[in-house]
């Protein structure tokens, strides 16, 4: 979190045969998906076909007050999305879930992932006469969908249709009048589960922590290409229109860094992931150290791994204040260094004359790494060795995760290790090897995309990661007349 790497979305959704606080549950649900998105939230709530929605920017707990959350009233059927945005900007428009009303009912969406051909989707739906309100691929999706059902027998069908023409990772939940639609995308970039709670409600959550915090009993992965559809029937699935199998392609980053470490996505657990991750650096990047710390938090699992395998004796190197807003949210570099002394203070007596290793998930630009590194040597730090639990970033993803551009990614702009190590001023520095990071899941029930690290990306890709034009300034805007 520290590396200027964004997180993904998060989605959950909820359907009850009888009428219940839905709201309430999807409120608990979306605060354990906070992790994936800070920057906006909402709920949308199904009374029987009559929709009340509300969103808007900021944390879970800010944009739902009690009052708020009240308005929304009871229902049988709710969605919600906790975003950090990927494609489009932040505006009102953009915010999910989405609430469409056309000629056939009520649809509510929300979506986890990025496609790689929205903007052609988008301008076939804008010829035919379509009006966006937003800048978002979530929107492309959505509408695709509407047409598609206005030549369709049910909505379930619509999205198979859909399904056919849009292209990228996708995870998704649609709410209708009397249904809720789950479905995937067939490489299964991002993660979708499917749980039941004790009152028999059906839920759909990016991560099995969601239903945890609901006491719902998981049950199982929605698989790469499926579709999920929840009624007064109960839970059917469809998997007729997949004809061929993709390859599947798990973002690998979701065991790394976005999931939290108590879910377990596609049969693994994400903690179990993690230390294996470490006790792989510790067998790939040995060295003679006191200490093995972790960046919390996602390093500090590895960090164990790391400890346990190597036989360093593990400690606590740094106490996170969790009441500090991101670090990437600061205007300029100069105060979101200073932000990070704000949000990790080192534990001193751990550190001082002691050999340290630590241990983080990434290291993207370079520039706040460098400073927690800093912040180990004025703690007395007599030797800094870094371990990273992931290969390094060399290229941009399509998919969903906010990778910054090669020529800002501090492993394309220095041609050694030796290099960045200097550069962040750690003894040495270590990234995990990608051989074994496709080995701390191997158990899983899909395969992974690596193309972040390896530029081998298991669709066709855009040439260059570019924007909506409604999120350009006219200077870029004039060049499209």
């Amino acid at each position: 979190m520290f590396n200027s790497l964004h997180e993904e979305c998060g989605v959950f959704g909820i359907f009850d045969k009888k009428t219940s606080n839905v709201a309430h549950a999807t409120y608990l649900a979306l605060f354990a998906l906070q992790h994936r998105g800070q920057e906006s939230c909402g709920i949308a709530v199904n009374d029987d076909g009559v929709f009340s929605h509300y969103k808007a920017n900021g944390l879970v707990p800010d944009v739902f007050s009690a009052e708020k959350l009240e308005s929304l009233g009871y229902g049988n059927a709710a969605i919600g999305h906790v975003r950090y945005s990927t494609t489009g900007g932040m505006g009102i428009g953009n915010i999910q879930p989405l609430v469409i009303r056309h000629i056939k009912g009520n649809l509510a969406m929300c979506h986890n992932g990025n496609l790689v051909n929205a903007e052609s989707i988008r301008k076939n739906i804008e010829l035919s006469g379509g009006i966006f309100q937003g800048t978002s691929d979530t929107e492309a999706i959505a509408y695709a969908i509407v047409s598609n059902r206005l030549k369709s027998k049910t909505t379930e069908e619509a999205i198979e249709k859909t399904m056919h023409t849009i292209k990228g990772a996708y995870s998704c939940i649609v709410m209708t009048a009397t249904k809720m639609i789950a479905f995937r995308d067939p490489h299964g970039f991002r993660p979708l589960c499917i749980g039941k709670a004790k009152s028999g409600a059906y839920c759909v959550a990016s991560e099995s922590c969601a239903l945890d915090t609901l006491a719902a009993d998981f049950i199982r992965d929605i698989a790469p290409g499926e579709i999920v559809v929840f009624s007064e029937k109960g839970m059917d699935s469809i998997q007729t229109h997949i004809t061929e199998k993709d390859k599947t392609s798990l973002c690998v980053f979701e065991y790394i860094y976005f999931a939290r470490p108590d879910s377990c996505i596609d049969g693994v657990s994400v903690q179990r992931a993690r230390m294996r991750a470490g006790a792989y650096l510790a067998k790939e990047h040995s060295v003679s150290a006191d200490i093995v710390i972790g960046v919390p938090d996602s390093g500090i699992d590895a960090a164990l791994g790391y400890a346990r395998t190597s036989g360093i004796p593990y400690g606590i190197g740094f106490i996170k204040n969790r009441y500090i807003g991101r670090s990437f949210i600061q205007p300029s570099q100069s105060e979101r260094e200073d932000a990070v002394k704000l949000k990790l203070n080192v534990v001193k007596d751990n550190i001082k004359g002691k050999r340290v290793v630590m241990i983080d998930d990434s290291i993207v630009r370079g520039t706040t790494c460098a400073r927690i590194v800093e912040l180990l040597r004025e703690s007395g730090a007599k030797e800094v060795h870094m371990r990273v639990s992931a290969p390094p970033f060399k290229h941009p993803c399509y998919f969903g995760t906010d990778i910054d551009s090669e020529d800002k990614l501090i492993a394309c702009r220095y041609k050694s290790v030796g290099e960045i190590a200097k550069v962040i001023g750690t003894d040495t520095l270590g990234y995990l090897s990608v051989e074994a990071l496709h080995k701390i899941a191997e158990e899983a029930n899909v395969s992974f995309c690596d193309g972040c690290f390896t530029g081998e990306y298991p669709i066709a890709v855009p040439k260059e990661n570019s924007k909506n034009k409604f999120d350009q300034r006219m200077g870029y805007y004039q060049t499209l007349d």
